[in-house]
């Protein structure tokens, strides 16, 4: 992943494992660990005015917010948009057809651009 030193990326990749318990194949997992950096730089720089985030970095104390959305992306699978399932007694809801905001909600954008 750009941006990641590879030993930061196993780290990232063996703590998301754990907290997913899953076998899921490296790449999908790192995919997963980019669209939540994606989400997150979205949010502290919503005004880079074309720019991409490849080349940011998210800062430490988000680190842990990034493995819970890739998480939540991860478990959400097959489900991408559903707002209510009801079966057999088992009721699902999401707040959001991508990441809820309550996900969000302490993430608060930075003053200017990134360097």
């Amino acid at each position: 992943m750009k941006g990641m030193s590879r030993m930061a990326e196993t780290e990232m990749l063996n703590e998301l494992r754990t907290m997913l318990d899953t076998a899921d194949d490296d790449a999908t997992m790192l995919s997963y660990i980019q669209q939540a950096k994606d989400v997150l730089l979205n949010r502290l720089y919503p005004y880079l005015d074309g720019r991409t985030y490849s080349d940011l970095t998210i800062p430490a104390r988000f680190t842990g917010k990034q493995l819970q959305i890739a998480a939540y992306l991860i478990n959400k699978r097959g489900a991408e948009g559903e707002t209510q399932h009801i079966e057999n007694g088992i009721h699902r809801n999401y707040q959001s057809a991508f990441v809820p905001e309550d996900m969000l909600k302490d993430v608060m954008p930075f003053v200017g651009l990134p360097r």
